[in-house]
């Protein structure tokens, strides 16, 4: 019975309920992108008004990537035993709380707590966003939908980042992290009233009135009904542990799949983070460093939406390897040309393209590693694992910085993850 649901969902069309569902959960993904673009837009203000040094900076600009690292590996794994839906909601409180206390921040230790409970709640809720995503869509569209989620993130950067350059000019870096957490409160409802439950958290888990909720969620999509819900041994269990992760034959792949979201995102984060400040640093005005972070994001829409068509018809293997050996040859282009204004802007156009088309990647390739068990752990594990590069990222970067780096080698030296994961992602078994 279990997989007589699972089928009239993978082979039917998809019911406007169900696109809800996804385009719900790419709304709820661009809070992460305007999350970690808002510090990097704020990053000279603070840095200016509190008298940071490099270093310094490179804490504040890594504490809600920590945060979002201890969301990912500790908080994701609770949506297995309370429900996605729950944990989204708790996710986003915490989300909520920690931008507009944020606003109120009175030096960079309480910025870097806030920011980083900040972080909690954004990576404890992108898992479950990828599971939910994956199970409301069909298998033709089911790559394709987990790209264009992944894809909330440069939307999300880009349209935050363009009223974040409006909101700091004239109210002050302060008005940004007001504005994101009202902007996060108001999802709140949203998700309360539209967003479905996992339908496998509903078979395996079985809460209170667990086949109501499932019947009414196959009527919401229109499926058949059921009279009873099948036998618990049909259905795999959500009591997935870390150890799970290393038995059936995925020991390999977890690895592998680890690296490579950890090397991606140690560049990805670089960039993200660095590039405004590193753009102002090599002679640009603070305007020009906001849009090149704004044209970075912008080619991340085309990279990430380039790369959700493609995965209809293509490998996401191969696809995902070619991105990051783009992203290593554009990182290379950009460090050399950064100093120039028109080249430099060109290339943060295509380097945001390749550079986000392989984040996209990982997101879409890392569900097809794993059962439905073990579904929201390993994206949880996989994402926290890659927020540790995202962490080193930014604090390497500002010592470097401190230490008298230039901006060309600083992109040289951030290529060559890209590369690693690029080997890395040779090496998946892709269910």
């Amino acid at each position: 019975m279990t997989d007589r649901i699972h089928e009239t969902i993978d082979t039917g069309p998809m019911s406007r309920f169900q696109v809800v569902a996804v385009l719900i959960c790419i709304t709820l993904n661009m809070l992460d992108g305007f999350d970690v673009l808002v510090m990097a837009f704020a990053a000279s203000d603070v840095q200016k008004e509190w008298s940071l040094s490099g270093s310094q900076l490179g804490v504040l600009l890594s504490s809600g990537l920590f945060g979002m690292a201890a969301g990912s590996m500790f908080l994701a794994p609770f949506a297995d035993r309370f429900g996605r839906r729950a944990l989204i909601l708790t996710c986003l409180l915490l989300i909520t709380a920690g931008m507009l206390m944020s606003a109120a921040a009175t030096g960079p230790t309480m910025l870097a707590g806030l920011r980083a409970l900040t972080g909690i709640g954004i990576g404890g809720m992108l898992a479950s966003l990828n599971v939910i995503t994956g199970e409301y869509s069909s298998n033709r569209w089911r790559s394709a939908a987990i790209s264009m989620q992944a894809t909330g993130y440069p939307i999300g950067a880009t349209i935050g980042g363009i009223i974040a350059a409006w909101l700091i000019v004239r109210f002050g870096w302060r008005s940004i992290f007001l504005f994101g957490g009202l902007m996060s409160g108001l999802m709140i409802p949203l998700v309360l009233a539209r967003l479905p439950e996992s339908l496998d958290f509903l078979l395996a888990r079985r809460p209170t009135g667990a086949l109501d909720k499932l019947n009414h969620l196959l009527k919401q999509m229109n499926r058949e009904s059921i009279a009873e819900l099948p036998p618990i041994e049909d259905v795999a269990t959500p009591h997935a542990r870390l150890a799970d992760l290393f038995r059936g034959g995925w020991a390999a792949s977890t690895l592998l799949i680890w690296l490579s979201f950890f090397m991606v995102m140690l560049g990805f984060y670089f960039v993200l983070s660095w590039t405004p400040r590193l753009l102002v640093a090599a002679g640009m005005s603070t305007q020009q460093g906001i849009t090149g972070g704004v044209l970075l994001n912008i080619g991340g829409i085309i990279g990430g939406s380039a790369f959700a068509w493609l995965s209809v018809k293509g490998s996401l293997k191969g696809l995902a390897s070619l991105s990051m050996f783009l992203t290593v040859i554009a990182l290379v282009a950009y460090g050399y040309y950064s100093g120039a204004l028109g080249l430099a802007f060109v290339l943060a156009i295509l380097s945001g393209i390749f550079i986000f088309a392989a984040m996209v990647s990982l997101y879409a390739i890392t569900p097809a590693l794993y059962p439905a068990a073990v579904r929201t752990t390993g994206m949880g594990w996989a994402i926290g694992i890659g927020r540790l590069g995202a962490i080193l990222a930014p604090l390497l970067a500002g010592v470097l910085v401190d230490g008298g780096w230039q901006a060309a080698h600083l992109y040289y030296l951030y290529a060559v993850p890209l590369a690693v994961a690029m080997l890395a992602v040779r090496g998946l078994r892709v269910r």
